[in-house]
Formats: C-alpha cells, structure tokens, sequence
C-alpha cells in the first residue's frame, strides 16, 4: 500500500519539481518507507530516476533504482511520476517505486496489492520472462508487456496505478473492480494530475470549490461518493472497474473493463448445500490469497458475521500450516451495553484463541481527533463510527501490526442490511407469491431483534416520496432546495437492480473510502476478503433466497460456516455493526460543540437556513422532533468543520 502522484504538462512546460515534492510529503502516512520519482522529457523520451534524497546506488544496477537525489535532477521535464512506499511484498530495495521494465520503456507507480502474483509470475515464466524481484509490481509491468491493458482483467487484488508507455508516450490509469484503492485526477487544457488522495491535487494548485451537486446529494440524503465526481470541483476519481488513457494532446479515454449481474431469481434449481460449499470455497481462497504479506496480518473483529468468519477461516489456516504466529484482532467496544460486541467477541475469541485488542472510542476522542479525520477523510462523512474505525487501525499500527483483514462487502452482496429484507417482501408481492410472502412475513414479525434493529427513520429515505415526509429540503433556501438528485438511490421495485447499485453506488463505495482513509492515515493496509471480485461474482449469481430466508439475512453465509462459527454468532439476527453511542454522544457531551458550530457558522449559511437548524437541532435534544436522527444533524456538523478545513 502506498501513495503515489503524478503530473503531466501538456505543452512541454518544465514541472515544479519542488512543489511536486511538497505535495508528495502530504502522503506521507501512506508510504513512510520508501520515496521515488521518475521525470521525462516527452518529446525525446529522456528519463531519469531519483530518490526522495541523495543515496548510495545499489545492486544490481536496475535501471528504477536511482543514483541521483530530487535535487539534482534538472528543470526541463514535464512528466513526473512519484511514489511513497509502504513495504508489504519484498522489503528489499528491489520493491521501490517508481518501477520499470529492464529497457527503462515501461514506468509504474502503483498502490494496492495484486493478491494472485505468484500464480501470475509462474504463467510469465513459462512464457520465458524472467523476474529480478519477489514484488507484485513487477508482476503488474511483466504482465502489460505480455497482455496489454487488458492484463488487469487477470488480477486479483485491489489497485490503483499509473504506467507511462514511453513507447507510445501514452499514460494509463487503472483502479480495481470494485473500487477499494482511490484514484483521483484532475485536468485542464494545460496538464493532467493524479493523486491517492485529493489534498496533494489542491497542493498543485487546484483551487478548492464545492461541487453543488454533490453538496446538495449530501445534505438532503446523507449520498456521498455515490459519482465520479468528488466534493471538489473538477476533482473526479476513476470509477471502479475503469481505466483511462491520456495521450500527447490531452485527450483523455475513460474505459470499463469489468462488470457483474445480478440473479433475480427468487428460488435456485440447485440444493441449498450447492450454495454454501460454493461459498466456503470462494471466501476460504479469497482470506487465503490475502495472508500473503511479508510483515504482520491481523484482522478487525466487530462480532458480526463478516468479520468473525474471517477471523475464524483466517486462524485455521494459521493452525493447519503449523506457524508460531499469534493472529492479532482489534475491536471497538462501549462501556454501554447496548452498543457493545464483547460478548459476541469472547465466542470468536474462545473459538479461535486468536489475541485480541480494544479500543474504547468515546465523545471526548471523537471531539479530538475530529480534524485529523476530516483531514484524512478529505470529504464529509456522516456518522461517528468512522471515528470508531480509526482508532482501531490506530491500535493495530501501535502493536506492529500492517496487514488488517475487515469484512467490508458482506452485507452489500449477502443482503445483510435489514433494509434489504423489506425490499425482498416488496419484491415477493409484486411477483405474487403470495404462499412466500406470507411465510417471510410472519418469520420477520416473529424475529423481535430484527424488528429492534430497523431504524424507521433511515429507512424512510428509501421511499419515493421521503424528502416530503421528513421535510429537509426547508433547511435550504430557494432556489438550492429546487435542485435535483444526481442519481436516484431510492428503491423502485426492483431487488437484483438495488442490491447491485448498493454495491456500485450507494453504500459500498463511501465505506472504501473510510476504510482507504482511516487504515492509510496509520500506515497500515486494509484487506477485503469479500470484495475478491470471483466470490462477487459467485454471490451475485445466488438466488434470493441464499441471502434472505425465513427472517434470516445472509443465509447462505450461515449455512456454508456450521462448521467454522460459534452458534451464538452464526444464528444472532440483531445487528449492530461497527457503530459508536452516537445518540448518546449528540444529546450528551457534543451537543454544546455542534449547536456552537451552527451559531458560528461561516460556511453552512450559504446553503443552509441557519436558524431553522437551531431550532430543529434543539426540538432533537429535548426529543420532540422524533423524524429526524444523529445523522441529520451531524452532516450539517461535518459540513462547516470540512469548509472550514478545506476551503
């Protein structure tokens, strides 16, 4: 996992170099163990390779390992690529970054892991190619030589990366299928830049505007990174599953590479066991290609179903391979019951006899650290669980750990959300089965924790008509309040289409990037078992009912992890998930720091009635507004505190 940057000027004009150096240091958290560039004269195809600072050279001479420090390269390049390294595969200098073929004719920066390399690298080799590292980016360069762009439909992993083509003087940019690792750019008649993360864009110059659109998505409905568009104007990211080729004159080509369907069938023609050892097998490869790490794996532990089957697949295999190594787990735990795991921790932790490490977020820790996270996150957010998320990788990088296995993916594709349930019953009237839907029904009445976990509130949002019934549109003044949606993530009857745009859209993308923000800011790598793009695709070919059944969510998951899972966590139906006493918070300890944050709003005004909000915010606190939740209140919250950041 690493930090990479990229500028290219379009008309010839000399790079900045020392305000390319500068903007690089602001990812400094993302790589700390290595820093490289590589700058071209396009025109000739000229090259050079330095370091971050001057170094000795070494062995063997490699035509990406530099011999020059920045600052004694000269002034006439306008193509420059650098890297900030954080060292997961191949420790040894042979890793660093920027990288190149033999000829010094292909370049690459690249952030994530391709996680099936090994695989990879033996097809290469039997195909002649020779290898000078054990890295996976080298894979990445040997594998475009060989197969072209179309080498990414071959990897396994997450990825965001930039090769130069100096062949072709053709740049191109890809980002994984499902969007894990980030990818920004910017553009303009002049020049192309790209970035891991937004702030090193603004650092180059470009100047800090809000995109309305996405403003008005965010207030209204709480959507955020649901486009290619970001919450900077002009600032796009590459979509998942996309590449784009940026040639000489600037033009610039956008490309898919990937996608996925979804069955709509309610009920499968193959046995529920079919299902479930499909499923074992596709997650058991999945967690084992991503063990693969040269430095220490642990794993996020919330005592869900996700992260708990992880935990346990993960710790079996450590026993069957017969290592001394202890399998770490970092969890965020209450002292109020009600929003505390432990109980449901100490079964995984019994089971498995992993070790186990907890962090105890609290309003005050929230209120502390409420900057680095805006600052990281580099777009709102609207939820204080992301706090909850960043203190355990916090904990994790304090106890040496690098690696972090999460469960992100598994309520998107297993209809774990209980939102997801509703729509199946929706789904089940308007085919008419109506023997089906009776006993869904009754099942879901008869489950009290399920029914205890819906949150109504936020589950009005999904309806067509939500913004007449809880009316935040009269927060904003005319003619903001008149704009429409730049999608509509509402439900319209169709379950396979949701769950899909779920996945794409509206849940999954926004919590990658927490996860990206939050596990990077401590230098440490998140790994997404779930999101291994055949298990995708496997689960997406699964009826309904091998995700939702007689009241149950994920079925599937339940019945393929008899063998592996406590009972008392495999059958629970509450869901809690990775989430914080925020309630509590808002109407305890933070709620003179919000209300004072509205009262000496500067930016919130040019959007929002002030005053109205005031007056919403204080019928919440004394529990007479009862349509509005913590959420409502904490984007408008967020909003000023990033404004006041950012712009």
């Amino acid at each position: 996992m690493c930090g990479i940057l990229g500028e290219w000027r379009f008309n010839g004009e000399g790079i900045d170099i020392k305000s390319f150096q500068e903007a690089l240091s602001l990812l400094r958290h993302r790589g700390p163990d290595d820093e490289g560039y590589v700058l071209f004269k396009t025109s000739s195809g000229r090259w050079e390779a330095a370091w971050g600072e001057k170094r000795g050279a070494f062995f063997p001479p490699l035509p990406f390992l530099p011999r020059k420090g920045l600052e004694e390269i000269g002034k006439d390049h306008d193509l420059i690529l650098g890297h900030l390294r954080l060292a997961i595969i191949d420790l040894s200098p042979l890793g660093h970054q920027p990288m190149s073929s033999e000829d010094g004719e292909v370049w690459i920066v690249h952030n994530g892991e391709v996680y099936n390399y090994l695989e990879l690298r033996k097809e290469l080799e039997k195909d002649g190619i020779e290898f000078f590292s054990q890295s996976d980016t080298e894979v990445i360069i040997k594998a475009y030589l060989r197969w072209g762009i179309d080498c990414v439909k071959r990897f396994n992993g997450m990825w965001a990366f930039a090769i130069w083509d100096n062949r072709y003087k053709k740049l191109i940019c890809a980002r994984d299928r499902l969007g894990i690792k980030p990818f920004y750019y910017w553009r303009d008649e002049r020049r192309f830049i790209f970035s891991s993360e937004i702030k090193a864009l603004l650092k180059l110059g470009v100047l800090p505007k809000v995109e309305e659109d996405l403003l008005f998505d965010y207030l209204l409905y709480g959507l955020l990174d649901h486009t290619e568009r970001t919450f900077f104007k002009g600032i796009k990211r590459i979509p998942p599953a996309h590449y784009l080729e940026i040639e000489r004159d600037g033009r610039v080509k956008l490309c898919r590479y990937w996608d996925f369907d979804i069955c709509k069938e309610v009920k499968g023609c193959k046995e529920d066991d079919h299902y479930a050892s499909v499923f074992l097998k596709g997650l058991e490869r999945a967690i084992r290609l991503r063990l693969r790490s040269d430095v220490p794996v642990g794993s996020c532990l919330s005592g869900g179903l996700d992260s708990s089957s992880i935990v346990c697949i993960a710790s079996r295999f450590h026993r069957m391979e017969g290592t001394s190594v202890v399998h770490k787990t970092f969890s965020a735990c209450f002292e109020d019951k009600r929003y505390d795991e432990r109980p449901y921790i100490q079964e995984v932790v019994r089971k498995t006899k992993v070790e186990p490490c907890f962090v105890f977020p609290s309003a005050r820790g929230f209120r502390e650290n409420l900057q680095k996270l805006i600052w990281h996150q580099e777009e709102p957010f609207s939820s204080t669980s992301i706090y909850a998320q960043w203190e355990v990788m916090r904990k994790a990088r304090r106890e040496g750990v690098v690696v972090m296995l999460d469960g992100q993916g598994g309520d998107e594709q297993l209809g774990g959300y209980h939102k997801f349930y509703i729509f199946y019953l929706l789904e089940l009237l308007k085919r008419r089965y109506i023997m089906r839907f009776a006993i869904e029904f009754v099942s879901v009445i008869a489950a009290i924790d399920f029914l205890k976990s819906l949150n109504l509130r936020k589950g009005i949002h999904y309806l067509p008509f939500s913004d007449k019934i809880l009316g935040v549109r009269r927060f904003l003044p005319f003619p903001f309040k008149d704009k429409k949606m730049t999608s509509d993530f509402r439900y319209h009857g169709d379950l396979g289409e949701r769950i899909k745009k779920d996945i794409t859209l509206y849940s999954l993308p926004v919590l990658l990037r927490y996860e990206d923000k939050n596990s990077m800011a401590h230098g440490v790598e998140a790994r997404l078992p779930f999101l291994d793009h055949e298990l995708v695709e496997e689960v997406a070919s699964f009826p309904f009912d091998q995700k939702m059944r007689k009241g149950w969510t994920k079925y599937v998951l339940r019945q393929a992890l008899k063998l592996h899972l406590p009972e008392k966590i495999r059958l629970r139906k509450s869901k809690i998930g990775f989430i914080t006493p925020e309630e509590v918070w808002i109407r305890g300890e933070l709620k003179d720091y919000i209300f004072n944050t509205f009262q000496n709003a500067q930016f919130l005004p040019m959007y929002v009635d002030v005053d109205k909000l005031k007056e919403e915010f204080k019928g919440y606190l004394s529990k007479k507004s009862s349509l509005y939740s913590s959420s409502h209140f904490l984007r408008f919250f967020i909003l000023e505190h990033w404004a006041r950041t950012f712009l």
